[in-house]
């Protein structure tokens, strides 16, 4: 199913396979506006073909995620449905073991020789490189795609200071030019909304609206993920 777009009613076929293809990787844990807006504002900066959502199956680098990836997969499908340049990959939703991008980005690779891939992360997830796994050979597999926000700012020296200096590209042609390799930094608009703050928002007993696809809100809503459980008296 990796060339198909789930979408509520069936599956349509996925948009341009030969151009750039954006990766966008993530718990979801839930999905919202700051995720689905940095999306579609890569996809239209680069040019991208598509841009894939691939939520995580067992995180790697942090505790458990609160919805069962059942649940998470389908606020994603839900987010992006009508959106043909969106699509969504299950491959780490399968895996019985802990995800890591490493490891997609190998299976993406063999699947796409010769494609653009472009890795989409924040500034927070660029600036902690060093700690993911087999990190230095990310830029073998794809691209890296930096969506930077006000109040975070893009390392000088260090290693990743280097790594910039040698890799890093403000020509956005260039990331489809070759398959991997470059290192791009782009400002996107600044949505403050976090996963974190609607499951507070939700635990509290008030409702999401406006911060979310109505889609996804009424899974929510509905399934009761994220609201406040009943607590024992005394």
């Amino acid at each position: 199913m990796s060339t198909l777009q789930r979408v509520a009613g069936g599956v349509t076929p996925a948009p341009a396979p030969n151009g750039p293809l954006g990766i966008f990787g993530g718990t979801f844990d839930p999905i919202h506006y700051g995720h689905l807006r940095t999306a579609f504002e890569l996809l239209q900066r680069l040019s991208l073909a598509e841009v894939r959502f691939i939520p995580v199956g067992t995180p790697a680098h942090r505790g458990n995620t609160l919805a069962p990836a059942s649940v998470r997969l389908a606020m994603v499908q839900a987010a992006i449905a009508g959106q043909l340049e969106f699509t969504v990959d299950e491959r780490e939703i399968r895996k019985a073991t802990p995800s890591y991008t490493i490891d997609t980005l190998e299976e993406l690779r063999v699947e796409f020789p010769s494609r653009p891939l472009c890795l989409c992360v924040g500034m927070d997830a660029f600036l902690g490189l060093s700690g993911w796994h087999r990190w230095s050979e990310l830029l073998n597999f794809a691209h890296l795609v930096v969506a930077h926000r006000p109040g975070w700012q893009a390392p000088t020296d260090g290693l990743l200071g280097t790594l910039l200096a040698s890799r890093g590209t403000v020509h956005a042609e260039q990331l489809h030019a070759s398959p991997a390799g470059r290192i791009f930094i782009h400002a996107v608009t600044q949505l403050e909304i976090s996963s974190t703050e609607v499951r507070s928002l939700l635990d509290a007993g008030r409702d999401p609206r406006y911060l979310m696809p109505d889609s996804v809100r009424q899974i929510l809503l509905k399934s009761g993920w994220y609201a406040r459980k009943e607590k024992a008296s005394g």
